[in-house]
């Protein structure tokens, strides 16, 4: 139980770091020149989830340095919204992990009582 309960609280921990990665994609959609970062998520041994955030380059991105700066942003909205819905799910998902097991512990302690 204690690992299943130390992954739900890293994938929480992980999951609000990518809320904060999607919220500034979403805050510089409209900025020359800013490059979108996703935040990737994967399993820590022996339980738990690590994020890594990477910067995503895009075909288009082949301009010179000079255009670079005004190149338009690379961001979608669409898909951001998407991925912040998803992660909300997420995150809502883990924190039930976290309460069906707070539930199973109590119910544990009342019966050893």
């Amino acid at each position: 139980m204690l690992n299943t309960v130390n992954t739900a609280l890293t994938a929480l921990r992980a999951f609000d770091r990518k809320s904060e990665v999607i919220a500034n994609n979403i805050a510089n959609v409209n900025t020359d020149g800013f490059r979108k970062s996703r935040a990737v998520l994967e399993e820590e041994s022996p339980a738990g989830v690590q994020v890594t955030v990477e910067r995503m380059n895009t075909p288009e991105d082949t301009v010179t340095l000079a255009e670079a700066e005004t190149a338009p942003s690379n961001v979608n909205l669409d898909e951001e919204l998407i991925a912040f819905i998803i992660n909300r799910h997420s995150y809502a998902a883990n924190i039930e992990t976290v309460r069906a097991a707070d539930e199973m512990q109590g119910i544990l302690f009342d019966i050893l009582r």
